[in-house]
């Protein structure tokens, strides 16, 4: 599979344009200064404006789905702008896959 490595700094953001950072932004491997993405790493939507029949049913996290089989930071697969991945409400309603905006430049390894 390929793609560009995400950065816990990466845009993204829900379907309907909430925020999705990382809640756990550690590792040993950089991009553009932040630490590399992985499946190990949790999302949280913050924002989502989404309604249903005028209740909101907002996207609350981002599950991704990794590539096991190839490049792995601190024993977990990272993550590509490729990546498969599902946005979520609280009650676990898959809304749509996530919207990822990045450009990587420059891996650096400490």
């Amino acid at each position: 599979m390929s793609g560009n490595l995400l950065g816990a700094a990466a845009v993204i953001s829900c379907p309907h344009g909430g925020r999705a950072t990382a809640t756990t932004p550690t590792g040993s491997v950089r991009v553009d200064g932040s630490p590399v993405a992985t499946a190990a790493h949790s999302y949280v939507v913050n924002g989502c404006p989404h309604t249903v029949d005028g209740v909101p049913m907002p996207c609350v996290s981002v599950r991704w789905t990794a590539d096991g089989a190839g490049v792995m930071v601190d024993g977990a697969p990272v993550l590509l702008d490729t990546s498969a991945a599902q946005c979520f409400t609280a009650a676990f309603v898959p809304q749509g896959p996530p919207v990822v905006q990045t450009a990587q430049r420059k891996v650096t390894v400490r």
